[in-house]
């Protein structure tokens, strides 16, 4: 706890003098009477009235603390600091295009996830197994866009990151296809100015690039020249997949052929420094996170922002509170002391 007026705190020391007032001075307003003998007084016993007067003393000084606490403003709140801790810096490049919501991914339980669905997955467990990483979220289809900047803040991030769906281009709300090259840049410009001695890209995709300004070759320059390494992933069995298709309202499947640019992918992760995985299901896909979550660490500063809540509430009533107790005894109790 701190105190925005730390000064008003001084008032404390007024306390002090007038206990000394209270003690020394006040008896002197005491009406007294000269008598020759006090023997026949000294076993008789005081009335609790008398033995409990000095709690008005204590009440008031009790109020009076209170309230100069109170006008002190006291604040609750974590410090903000900046720590240097292990992590690199890392960009989730994720390809949401509708193609990603082809159904052939088994998980452990042999059942069938669409490739959107595992991948959002396994990246949830990669972010929550690095707590000490920077990491943000590119998702592209025909367009490419910043879902999440890099952040420590990954409760924030996990949250994005499961409202990514993939009818954002079939609802027209960006353009479909597979722009690998935009995709890849634009997780790179988001890592360009990283003090980090460890930057990556973990590029997820299930197609070729066929949309977009920027080649993939073009954009895999760029990281190179940034000293970005990429880590590309294919996903999608081998063949056919079986996609859904809305016909009148209903969803019928249908197979698709699985056209993965795999030497693209793999002409990417040499060009940088990286490697190229692929992954034919669920659990190969979560072992190639966990073989990309073995990188080097690197010391990063992370300034830590908190927010402050005033407190002084409860001190100004319990000021109050105080002070109408001792208020009340002096009209009640105390009014007329036998």
């Amino acid at each position: 706890m701190e105190f925005a007026n730390r000064e008003y705190l001084f008032l404390l020391l007024l306390i002090l003098p007038y206990i000394i007032w209270y003690v020394l001075f006040r008896k002197k307003k005491e009406p007294t009477i000269r008598m020759a003998d006090t023997f026949a007084f000294q076993y008789a016993s005081r009335s609790w009235k008398v033995i409990l007067m000095p709690i008005q003393l204590v009440l008031r000084i009790l109020a009076f603390t209170f309230l100069v606490i109170a006008l002190a403003r006291p604040q609750t709140h974590d410090n903000m600091q900046n720590e240097s801790i292990e992590g690199i810096d890392i960009m989730l490049a994720m390809d949401v295009s509708t193609s990603m919501l082809a159904e052939d991914l088994r998980d452990d339980s042999h059942h069938i996830q669409n490739r959107i669905e595992a991948a959002k997955n396994v990246a949830a467990e990669f972010i929550s197994g690095r707590p000490n990483d920077n990491i943000g979220l590119t998702i592209f289809a025909g367009e490419a866009f910043t879902q999440c900047p890099m952040t420590i803040d990954h409760a924030s991030l996990l949250s994005l990151l499961q409202n990514v769906r993939t009818d954002i281009a079939a609802r027209g709300l960006i353009e479909d296809g597979t722009a690998i090259g935009m995709g890849l840049a634009n997780a790179v410009s988001r890592l360009k100015d990283s003090k980090a001695k460890s930057k990556v890209v973990i590029l997820l995709t299930d197609g070729s690039n066929n949309r977009g300004d920027l080649s993939p070759m073009t954009s895999a320059e760029i990281a190179k020249s940034l000293g970005i390494r990429v880590y590309t992933v294919g996903v999608g069995s081998n063949g056919t997949a079986r996609y859904p298709l809305n016909v009148g309202g209903r969803v019928q499947y249908i197979q698709m052929p699985v056209e993965i640019d795999t030497q693209t992918l793999t002409d990417i992760a040499k060009t940088t420094n990286g490697q190229f995985y692929r992954a034919k299901n669920a659990e190969e896909l979560r072992q190639i996170y966990h073989e990309i979550d073995k990188l080097e660490k690197s010391k990063i500063e992370v300034q830590k922002y908190s927010r402050r809540y005033e407190d002084y509430q409860r001190y100004a009533l319990a000021a109050v509170a105080f002070l109408l107790l001792e208020i009340l005894l002096r009209i009640t109790i105390f009014r007329r002391i036998p």
